[in-house]
């Protein structure tokens, strides 16, 4: 993305819209869970490679010390899935400096390359300690500065790794960004995103989940790959002028792609990608991958907190007069 595209756009949001990034998943995203499984998990529940990376971004001018909390991070209780006995350990690392957020192994989430780069500032294994089950856990404090400097990507950027280092239960998760070490209190103006995106997805079939892909000027089409969907339902494309355009989706154990045109109008706005169950017989415990790439083959990103607003479709725009 252009430095000056989303810069002005980051300006343009406003603090009132943005304060609702903190959370991952985000609030708009209507998401439960993200989830990582052990090292020995079966693909066919849902994780392709037992592994997560999260970015948080802080603005430039903020100098307060920040907290990366986490919630359950322990794999055993409440919120977690279970396969046999708990046996999992999950490893949750927090990094800055050079090259640790703009590394493209990082961003794709690449367990046999350089995902781990940049300073290593914080780490810590979990098992299934009911210490740490339903509860926050704190990362931090860290100064702003030790974040990567992307202007690119709003200010300094600080990446979250987590891995499944052994086991094969689920470990269901969620993070915030916070100015408190005890409390969730927003941090003025930060965000997270993300290029691979891992979680669950709710039971209750009324239920709707989104991403938000923000289509900076430079994108013609958008090809997008999800994981392990077990045909719960359906993908589908809400922008100002597509209203609930169908993406393939996957089967059980198995990756589906689809490509999708950007029109002239979208550019400069979100998508907004819905994920919509079957409500006769919606699945349970269903957990997905997705990712997005441009017409380059790269990856793009997607955010906690739609830039631009939520889309919607203007009938105008998504209805062409025929011609004569």
């Amino acid at each position: 993305m252009k430095k000056k595209v989303l810069m002005a756009l980051l300006a343009f949001i406003g603090l009132a819209e943005i304060a609702g990034a903190q959370p991952v998943p985000g609030a708009d995203e209507n998401i439960p869970f993200l989830m990582t499984f052990g090292k020995n998990g079966q693909t066919e529940w849902g994780d392709d490679n037992c592994l997560q990376v999260i970015f948080f971004s802080i603005p430039s001018d903020y100098t307060q010390p920040i907290y990366i909390r986490i919630f359950d991070p322990d794999a055993g209780g409440q919120n977690d899935e279970l396969n046999g006995a708990w046996n999992t350990k999950t490893r949750f690392s927090v990094y800055g400096g050079v090259g640790s957020c703009s590394n493209k192994d990082a961003q794709k989430c690449n367990e046999k390359g350089d995902f781990d780069s940049g300073t290593l500032l914080a780490t810590k294994t979990f098992g299934s300690e009911p210490t740490y089950d339903n509860k926050w856990y704190t990362f931090g404090p860290f100064n702003p500065s030790e974040g990567e400097n992307l202007p690119e990507y709003g200010g300094r950027t600080f990446k979250i790794c987590v891995e499944g280092l052994s086991g094969d239960d689920g470990n269901m998760y969620r993070m915030f960004l916070s100015r408190k070490s005890d409390d969730n209190i927003k941090v003025d103006g930060a965000f997270a995103y993300y290029f691979k995106y891992k979680f669950r997805m709710y039971d209750n079939g009324n239920e709707i989940s989104h991403i938000y892909p923000y289509i900076d000027s430079k994108v013609v089409s958008i090809k997008q790959s999800n994981f392990d969907w077990d045909n719960d339902g359906m993908i589908r494309v809400i922008s100002v002028c597509k209203n609930g355009i169908p993406m393939k989706v996957s089967g059980n154990d198995e990756w589906q792609t689809s490509t999708h045109k950007v029109d002239d109008a979208e550019k400069g706005t979100s998508w907004d990608i819905q994920m919509v169950k079957f409500k006769n017989k919606p699945l349970k415990n269903n957990n997905v991958v997705i990712f997005l790439e441009n017409q380059y083959g790269e990856l793009m990103p997607f955010y906690s907190v739609p830039i631009g607003g939520i889309p919607k479709y203007k009938y105008t725009i998504g209805v062409k007069q025929k011609t004569k």
